[in-house]
């Protein structure tokens, strides 16, 4: 049986939203809920969001869906179309939002669904059910398509040699298939530290649902989103979402002027203030729950300038 999900930092995350009751707040990656049911909990009505079918049908059981009006809304829909939703629905800002980013605990847990070698099972990885599946980008990408992917989101050192070993074993069609092409060609041994097929999974897992995109998408709503005083706390759980939102927050809470560090930029006021450094879970939550051991916090309060990007 799969492990209950544990959200990450959840005190934190709670923390730096401070929600109170009646304020209105976003959880634009649902999940399984963890984020939304401490919001409910402080008293907030909860937009929630997640483009996967069965964390909106599992959502849809909860009590405060019934209540009327109901405290938990849910849209089955990608977080980056948020500003445009909740506009929708008659509602134009909002007092937080968080983001939890990247495949969810539950997605990984269903072999069925193919985000883990861990499980043997289809190679898909898609997080909306619908499009292009991981074996359908393998099995028909040629060797440069496949090696740029495998670079650009897995940071794979050796990416032609793996794209060339996957396009000599094809078809693929399990992630098992796809694990051990992988870890043939880069000479992988049992019982070594980190196997190398998680780079490999985490590319093609990301390149499959445009979650690079869809970060810094959401990012820009979330700006549109947010009231004068709202807050924003993104979770991430590896350097390359780490880094847009690193830079996404130093450039919104930026002015004009420039500087030696920052480049030139026609901002007369930030969009973000109070932005924190880096935070991290302690080592007592990561013996509890090794997932938190690579998530990284960061959080920003909304001022009252303009969006940048707004429509």
């Amino acid at each position: 049986m799969a492990a209950p999900h544990i959200p990450v930092l959840l005190a934190e995350v709670v923390a730096a939203l401070a929600p109170r009751p009646g304020d209105v707040m976003v959880d634009a990656t649902f999940g399984a809920g963890g984020y939304t049911r401490a919001l409910l909990d402080a008293g907030a009505t909860v937009h929630a969001f997640d483009r996967d079918p069965d964390a909106i049908a599992a959502g849809k059981q909860w009590p405060e869906t019934k209540e009327q009006p109901p405290r938990l809304i849910l849209h089955p829909r990608r977080f980056s179309e948020m500003a445009e939703a909740m506009a929708e629905v008659g509602v134009p800002r909002v007092a937080g939002i968080t983001m939890d980013i990247g495949v969810s605990s539950m997605q990984l847990d269903q072999a069925e669904r193919g985000f883990a070698f861990q499980y043997d099972g289809p190679l898909d990885m898609r997080m909306s059910q619908d499009g292009e599946t991981a074996a359908d980008f393998l099995n028909n990408a040629d060797v440069d398509t496949i090696a740029d992917v495998l670079y650009q989101y897995g940071e794979e050192r050796q990416s032609r040699r793996v794209a060339r070993a996957i396009v000599a074993a094809r078809p693929l069609s399990t992630t098992g298939e796809f694990a051990r092409v992988v870890r043939k060609a880069l000479g992988y041994r049992a019982g070594a530290p980190k196997d190398p097929a998680t780079r490999s999974f985490q590319a093609v897992r990301i390149h499959i649902n445009a979650e690079l995109d869809e970060l810094a998408e959401g990012l820009n709503a979330a700006e549109q989103l947010l009231d004068h005083g709202g807050r924003l706390a993104v979770v991430s759980f590896h350097s390359l979402e780490d880094r847009i939102v690193k830079r996404y927050l130093r450039d919104a809470s930026a002015t004009g002027g420039g500087s030696r560090h920052l480049p030139q930029t026609d901002q007369a006021e930030p969009v973000y203030r109070d932005v924190s450094k880096a935070i991290r879970a302690t080592e007592e939550e990561i013996a509890r729950n090794p997932r938190s051991r690579s998530a990284t916090l960061r959080h920003a309060v909304r001022t009252a300038t303009a969006a940048r990007n707004a429509a």
